[in-house]
């Protein structure tokens, strides 16, 4: 009598896959949204950020359309949340910028506290400043500034409220002979000395922008990052890509 092999027990079924509701999925997505937007927040704040020229104030060194990557990393970055303005937790810095150096800042105005602006350092604390028919001196010797553009044919007419309000904020570091006499214009100021932990910077673009010579000194707490190089070039009229200041560094 031939005997048969006992039969090869079944696998057990597999286990029914667990139903997900609507609920786990948005909480799932949720997460991982959140965690993206806090590594974002902090590179953004502390490491590197994009940053768009949109004024003709730092001409010819920054055109209006070139878009730049900014190191926040060098100068002590402070986590800033965007929209709100909010900020706190600033990282300890490793440099401070250098006169001639280019510098990406936040607004001392109250009027605009969260707009970041990029201007060129002219002095430095310590430094004695003067400007004299448009030439700068820095402790006593002028500036040698092949950025610097004046495009006005003739100095504006003086204003006397601004007058007054640059001879307000020079007065306190004004070291000059006859401070009683002293009216300063947008072309004849000084000599200022630069307080501890402030800076003093202009626009290339000498009649075009606005800087320290309307609104005074700039505090160090302010600084946030200096230009690494231009990704992206875009001139509106006509639209074109600059692609000669692809990746160059301003300077």
């Amino acid at each position: 009598m031939t005997g048969r092999a006992p039969a090869a027990p079944r696998p057990p079924a597999p286990a029914p896959a667990p139903v997900k509701d609507w609920r786990h999925e948005v909480k799932s997505w949720g997460k991982s949204l959140a965690i993206a937007l806090v590594i974002w927040l902090f590179l953004r704040s502390y490491v590197i950020e994009a940053f768009r020229i949109p004024s003709a104030s730092m001409e010819n060194t920054l055109l209006v359309g070139d878009f730049l990557f900014v190191d926040k990393l060098s100068y002590g970055g402070e986590f800033q949340v965007p929209i709100v303005g909010l900020r706190f937790l600033r990282m300890k810095r490793f440099a401070d910028p250098k006169p001639n150096s280019i510098v990406v800042f936040r607004s001392v105005e109250d009027s605009t506290p969260n707009l970041d602006i990029v201007k060129r350092v002219i002095g430095a604390p310590g430094d004695t400043l003067q400007m004299v028919h448009d030439t700068v001196y820095r402790n006593g010797k002028p500036l040698d500034e092949p950025y610097a553009l004046h495009l006005a044919p003739t100095p504006l007419p003086d204003d006397p409220l601004l007058t007054a309000k640059m001879r307000a904020l020079h007065l306190p570091h004004y070291v000059g002979k006859h401070p009683e006499t002293y009216r300063p214009t947008v072309h004849d100021w000084g000599p200022v000395v630069v307080p501890p932990d402030s800076y003093w910077v202009m626009g290339d673009n000498r009649d075009e922008s606005y800087d320290s010579r309307y609104w005074g000194f700039l505090p160090r707490s302010h600084v946030e990052g200096r230009p690494l190089f231009i990704y992206l070039s875009v001139a509106s009229d006509p639209f074109r890509i600059r692609w000669n200041r692809e990746f160059k560094h301003p300077s």
